[in-house]
């Protein structure tokens, strides 16, 4: 599920997303030794907001590079 208050987060660069998942994780882990239930669940939705925008761009960069189906494994 998308956290509804994250917009545009597809013009971001895959480094850009990196950096705002492992800040958000640290957060996490902030909002776990407090024990703060629903700030758990807000930030893991954006977690998962961001880590699906860093997949599609790791999708799209794959796609761009054209990488074949198959594999050349003769000896030259």
């Amino acid at each position: 599920m998308e956290h509804p208050f994250i917009n545009n987060i597809s013009d971001k660069s895959l480094e850009e997303l990196q950096t705002q998942i492992s800040d958000l994780q640290k957060k996490l882990g902030f909002a776990y030794r407090t024990g703060n239930g629903p700030l758990i669940s807000q930030i893991n939705m954006a977690i998962n907001s961001y880590q699906a925008a860093c997949g599609k761009k790791m999708d799209d960069m794959i796609k761009k590079q054209n990488m074949g189906a198959t594999i050349n494994i003769q000896k030259q």
